[in-house]
């Protein structure tokens, strides 16, 4: 297989998402996202994204000269309107506001209305951490999840996400689908023609397959049963009747011809010195980290992605010669 540079692998994905539409700002801001992903070893998110992305710009499914902004601003919270565009320049918007006004107020909440797909969840948060905050991330998606009880799907996969900033350590990274598996992992294994296991998905019939293509037009499993439709409930309130956004179930399958997604998304930021105070704050989680790492076998979450991430930084990234490919045709 092929291995980039950060560097180069960035500017293909960014040439591939310029030729198709998109202005050099979101590109390379969306360029950006995707190297992080396949640096954290999440393929799925990662640059295996950009022809979709380009697809969409083409077909005018995302607007690649969107500029976002924000549209209404009280307190603690804000309200980033995407324009159609791709998801990333707004989300940075957001974040940027949320640590403003969380150092401001203590807590902070932005919205993002009428975006796109948000990649992996836990990449906007970073820059929450770095600032010593405590961030929270969800977002809504295309129908994924069936509602309890019913056949059809109805609520995205709707990720939440959660960092939690360590003194002198690597944030703790929480980052999960509330499917039994992301969509974009089927999306994967039906891009190589390879099945998936069963208890992943459904199909359009209510079937359980092994089928990624028909997983793709089906139903995805939600995590936990009725428990996991309840915690994709809350997420699609969270993130589209406080925004505007469209619901999930408004919005068309992103692998199928449809209408331009109306996303929603929302950042949390807390900072930990309006409450007991930052060092009480530093101070708790290592008690808490410690204790887990006591008995042997623990890994905390975000472990591996540091570790994924340092190796990317020291070598490069590799990815199948097929996407190289893919990438090459893109940026020519």
């Amino acid at each position: 297989m092929p291995k980039l540079s950060l560097d180069a692998l960035t500017d293909l994905a960014a040439r591939g998402l310029k030729k198709a539409g998109a202005s050099k700002s979101m590109a390379q801001a969306t360029a950006r996202a995707l190297v992080a992903a396949d640096m954290d070893g999440l393929a799925t998110h990662g640059v295996s994204r950009v022809a979709l992305y380009a697809q969409h710009l083409r077909e005018g499914r995302a607007n690649g000269k969107a500029k976002a902004k924000i549209i209404k601003r009280k307190g603690a919270t804000c309200l980033v309107d995407a324009a159609g565009g791709l998801a990333y320049g707004a989300a940075a918007i957001a974040v940027t506001e949320a640590i403003k006004r969380a150092k401001k107020f203590g807590v902070a909440f932005c919205g993002v209305t009428n975006s796109h797909h948000f990649g992996a969840a836990a990449y906007h948060l970073a820059p929450v951490a770095q600032a010593g905050l405590v961030g929270i991330a969800v977002t809504n998606s295309p129908s994924a999840i069936n509602a309890w009880g019913g056949s059809k799907p109805f609520y995205g996969t709707n990720p939440i996400a959660a960092i939690f900033p360590r003194k002198d350590n690597p944030p703790i990274i929480v980052d999960l689908s509330l499917t039994e598996v992301t969509r974009g992992k089927i999306m994967l294994a039906a891009k190589e023609g390879k099945p998936i296991p069963l208890g992943w998905a459904v199909d359009k019939y209510g079937n359980p397959t092994t089928d990624a293509q028909a997983a793709l037009t089906g139903s995805l499993t939600a995590i936990g049963g009725v428990k996991g439709t309840a915690l994709a409930l809350m997420v699609e309130l969270l993130c589209v009747a406080l925004t505007g956004a469209a619901f999930s179930f408004e919005n068309d399958s992103y692998f199928e011809p449809g209408n331009a997604p109306r996303i929603g998304h929302a950042i949390v930021a807390i900072d930990p010195d309006a409450l007991a105070g930052a060092d009480a704050y530093f101070s708790r989680l290592e008690v808490l980290i410690s204790a887990m790492l006591a008995d042997a076998g623990v890994r905390l979450p975000g472990a591996r992605r540091h570790q994924s991430v340092a190796q990317a930084q020291a070598g490069g990234i590799e990815i199948p010669q097929a996407l190289h490919q893919e990438l090459v045709k893109l940026a020519r």
